[in-house]
């Protein structure tokens, strides 16, 4: 189709690696006439085919990717997610065309601007000023067009005083902002983004995401890989998922990354450490009638219970835990000195209950989080992310809600009063016309469903 700017079509790339044979390992005479045979069979078949052969290494053929097909339109943002070692990296390098894929072809329509790696393309003898118009050079750029953004990406990268100071000396969050600034002020028809972005600031790195969205909205295309699910969830539209160099789930965005985090959590078996001085031995969620489970409506309580186990007595001890939505926000935290209760810190077995109050946690899936720590010596004896999940379900009363996104993380309930009259404020809280889209939405979704009830 005319408006597909990024086409795979069986894309595949292969390494080859050598494993350097361990020296002084016992080997039985029959491991070593065995990998004598195996040795010289190898190497007949690499002379036939043409392959390089190494003395005293065994090589081996990886490939980081295979048989990916996909296609972009013009002016998608898409994320690219996947757990280290999927393949994420070595595809935005094909479609910089920094490495030549194996097998297959890819094909690119317009001009690609590449941010993979912090200080990619920057020579740290030349200042920032000359890294710029060298950058704009590699990218493509004429001078003039670089002077033109000359004063903007200055302005974003936030360098004025080290502009004319060798990038050697930058730290490496100076790098990724002018590296940045280069690569989306340029007006690129695609934008390639890899996790450069964990390198600056959270200012920075929402500045950074505000400008990849006024990208996607003039119409480029925006290819974002990230492990930060909530930056992904709110930029871009589609997703990709990849495993193990091969592509799994790709569609709507919200739909790859509850993919990604199913997968993720799967493979993730949760193993006491047995080992520390206090250990958690286990975490589940129950109803309040005593039943496990994983499913809770909104107008439930939720019971969260924790196991752990000390060999001594640990005076001081905490435990505690922290709610997180799927993609890894925070909710809360809770700990039982909260509410005035002391950790039990005695030797052996303990089992430690704590209740989500009903109407709290919004429809969804959500994370439990348990730790175990000592804050008069600031020992941490346990902390294991995700030992439990659970998910949320619009109450059956509340069930208008589940067509719509209420607004918020969490529901928190407020004590109301009306009276007649008319108050006067020193300052106007309050622009005439000026509504939030979501919550207006939300409010008028709920008004409709009450009147329906």
């Amino acid at each position: 189709m005319s408006d597909v700017v990024i086409k795979a079509e069986n894309l595949g790339k292969k390494y080859v690696i050598g494993h350097q044979a361990e020296n002084g390992r016992y080997l039985a005479l029959r491991d070593v006439l065995m990998h004598g045979v195996r040795g010289m069979w190898r190497k007949t078949k690499d002379l036939v085919r043409g392959k390089a052969i190494v003395q005293g290494d065994d090589l081996e053929e990886i490939w980081a990717l295979r048989s990916i097909n996909f296609e972009i339109p013009q002016g998608d943002v898409i994320g690219i997610i996947g757990r280290n070692g999927s393949g994420k990296s070595t595809l935005l390098k094909i479609l910089s065309r920094i490495t030549e894929p194996t097998e297959g072809r890819i094909r690119i329509r317009g001009r690609v601007s590449s941010l993979l790696e912090v200080g990619t393309g920057f020579h740290p003898e030349l200042t920032g000023r000359e890294n710029i118009f060298l950058n704009g050079a590699i990218l493509g750029m004429t001078r003039a067009e670089i002077k033109r953004k000359f004063d903007e990406i200055v302005g974003f990268a936030e360098i004025e005083k080290f502009l004319d100071t060798p990038v050697k000396r930058y730290s490496s969050g100076m790098y990724v902002r002018l590296a940045f600034a280069v690569a989306a002020h340029l007006e690129p028809e695609i934008l390639v983004v890899d996790e450069v972005l964990a390198v600056g600031d959270s200012t920075f790195q929402k500045k950074c995401l505000g400008k990849m969205g006024q990208v996607a909205k003039q119409g480029r295309t925006v290819l974002l890989v990230s492990h930060n699910m909530a930056a992904v969830r709110s930029l871009c539209h589609t997703g990709l998922m990849l495993s193990q160099g091969r592509a799994g789930a790709s569609g709507p965005i919200c739909e790859v990354v509850d993919a990604y985090l199913r997968q993720s959590n799967s493979s993730e078996i949760f193993k006491p450490h047995a080992t520390g001085t206090s250990y958690l031995t286990g975490c589940e969620t129950r109803q309040a009638q005593g039943v496990t489970t994983s499913t809770f409506f909104t107008d439930e309580e939720v019971h969260v219970v924790m196991c752990y186990y000390n060999r001594r007595i640990i005076s001081g001890l905490r435990c505690g835990f922290r709610i997180s939505t799927a993609d890894g926000t925070v909710l809360a935290c809770f700990t039982p000195e909260d509410e005035g209760t002391i950790t039990p810190n005695g030797e052996g077995d303990h089992v430690a209950t704590a209740i989500i109050p009903k109407n709290t946690l919004l429809k969804g899936p959500h994370r439990i989080s348990v730790a175990l720590w000592n804050p008069s010596t600031s020992e941490i004896y346990d902390d294991v992310d995700a030992i439990a999940e659970f998910t949320m379900e619009a109450a059956r009363e509340q069930a208008y809600l589940s067509e719509f996104s209420r607004p918020g993380l969490f529901q928190a309930s407020a004590e109301w009063s009306f009276s007649s009259g008319k108050l006067s404020f020193s300052q106007p809280t309050h622009r005439p016309g000026s509504v939030n889209p979501s919550f207006a939405t939300a409010v008028a979704c709920k008004d409709a469903g009450s009147k329906h009830n």
